[in-house]
């Protein structure tokens, strides 16, 4: 089920742990001081911009479906919203049948409804009422991008939506309100949101010597006491 390898000393890393590593070697996950998008300085910065290349998309797509099988996520279709979601969806799509035998459907939406051809607003498998959905994203802010493709799939088909992986949860409160963009999703739509890693699994992999940036841990930890939910 979870991704191992071999790490200093022969110890065997959780796909978590290893995923905290390939994010850094990818320079996705930096250390430093940051002014984030929402105004708050933050020691740590996730850029999913730095995933660039054939082999980084691959190795991603098994980070989601390690995820996925390690919550026994259900699903016939996995849905991407565009556009960053599109390559996520495929490549975890891709790592479920290489890896564990699971043939899925994948599915996106278009940003424009297409007027000509087969028209419609979605491309992929075909969605119909009770289809089970794994929707896929990158990260989740404030679940802006969810809100923009559930009216998109709800007026597509009366879909069941088992739940939502993304990669890093940020367990951070919103600016107007106490609870994550994760919380507030499962509060107004009800659906489950995974994470491959958290922010406190970041913080245990630097406290463990997994990944570099132990000068950094006082301030982890002091965003963490003054954002974190």
């Amino acid at each position: 089920m979870a991704i191992r390898r071999a790490w200093k000393g022969g110890y065997l890393m959780t796909y978590q742990e290893e995923f905290i590593c390939f994010m850094a070697e990818c320079g996705v996950l930096k250390f430093g001081d940051f002014t984030l998008k929402s105004g708050r300085k933050a020691p740590y910065f996730i850029n999913t911009g730095n995933y660039k290349t054939g082999k980084q998309l691959c190795r991603l797509g098994e980070y989601y479906a390690a995820c996925m099988q390690a919550h026994n996520m259900q699903a016939e279709v996995l849905f991407g919203p565009a556009y960053k979601g599109i390559p996520l969806a495929a490549a975890a799509a891709i790592a479920l049948w290489k890896n564990h035998g699971i043939e899925i459907g994948y599915a996106y939406d278009r940003k424009e409804v297409k007027d000509h051809g087969e028209g419609g607003m979605i491309v992929g498998s075909e969605l119909k009422d009770g289809t089970k959905v794994i929707l896929i994203e990158d990260v989740m802010t404030s679940g802006k991008a969810l809100r923009e493709v559930y009216p998109k799939l709800k007026s597509t088909a009366d879909v069941d939506i088992t739940g939502m992986v993304i990669t890093v949860d940020r367990q951070e409160k919103g600016l107007n309100s106490k609870k994550s963009a994760v919380q507030e999703v499962k509060e107004e739509f009800g659906i489950d949101v995974h994470a491959i890693v958290t922010v406190s699994d970041i913080i245990a992999a630097i406290e463990n010597g997994v990944v570099d940036g132990k000068a950094y841990l006082p301030q982890m930890r002091a965003y963490r006491e003054q954002y974190g939910v």
